[in-house]
């Protein structure tokens, strides 16, 4: 499957560099998560991608679409990308144009995180949850929104052993650091970096166990601020509520 989805990864790059466009693509390559996921997945979960073949999925803060477009072509899904457009790289018109280059029935909606929302089904096999969950101003209660709707979760937000002074070992505590806008890359849609204690409480208290985890990056003294103290969590999550 690591092998298929790089292709993808590849043919992606391919259409992007021959098709003119007013806009610029999203910069991140969001397909390389498949490497991650890789590390992540244990046991019977290493088929976690044959397991939801044809099924119901949603990739959210999807950026380009191109893992949403992978799940959709390669798998058979049943794909529903969302993303908000006010905080989209570009708007999501990057989505939209591969959407009619590569002919996809998959559903784009632009719903805002941050508001009372609701999601376009009332039930999904799996969703994708990649690099959101730290700009959110309410992560728990979306992920408590989400584990009444989803079966499994796939999931990777930034995490933090110190305080940005590297004063105060937080790693073994439950909580999370709320960051000032200019604090981490300038970038005023970075809310809550939590600890790997604080992660996994949140996980617990909104209706998640977690099958599966890995952390990358800055492993050793991570913080929330500097990106060459940079630590991401991935997780693999049941609902409990479902």
């Amino acid at each position: 499957m690591k092998k298929q989805a790089l292709d993808f990864r590849q043919e992606l790059l391919t259409r992007k560099e021959q098709v003119q466009v007013d806009f610029d693509w999203y910069p991140y390559d969001t397909m390389a998560n498949i490497f991650h996921l890789d590390a992540m997945l244990t046991g019977a979960r290493r088929d976690l991608f044959a397991q939801v073949a044809g099924g119901t999925v949603a990739d959210i803060g999807a950026a380009d679409g191109d893992f949403a477009f992978f799940l959709e072509q390669r798998l058979g899904c049943s794909v529903d990308l969302i993303d908000n457009a006010p905080t989209n790289f570009n708007g999501v018109r990057g989505a939209r144009r591969m959407r009619e280059e590569l002919a996809s029935e998959v559903q784009i909606h632009e719903i805002d995180l941050d508001t009372q929302f609701r999601l376009p089904r009332d039930h999904y096999d799996l969703v994708f949850f990649l690099g959101i969950l730290y700009h959110l101003k309410n992560p728990y209660y979306v992920l408590e929104e989400l584990a009444k709707r989803v079966d499994r979760l796939v999931v990777s937000t930034r995490i933090a052993q110190l305080s940005p002074d590297h004063g105060t070992d937080f790693a073994h505590l439950p909580v999370a650091y709320l960051l000032h806008p200019t604090e981490a890359n300038n970038d005023s849609t970075n809310f809550w970096i939590f600890s790997e204690a604080g992660l996994r409480r949140i996980f617990e208290r909104t209706g998640w166990t977690v099958e599966d985890y890995v952390s990358v990056g800055a492993t050793e003294g991570s913080d929330p601020a500097h990106a060459d103290r940079d630590e991401r969590a991935f997780a693999l999550l049941r609902s409990t509520r479902r």
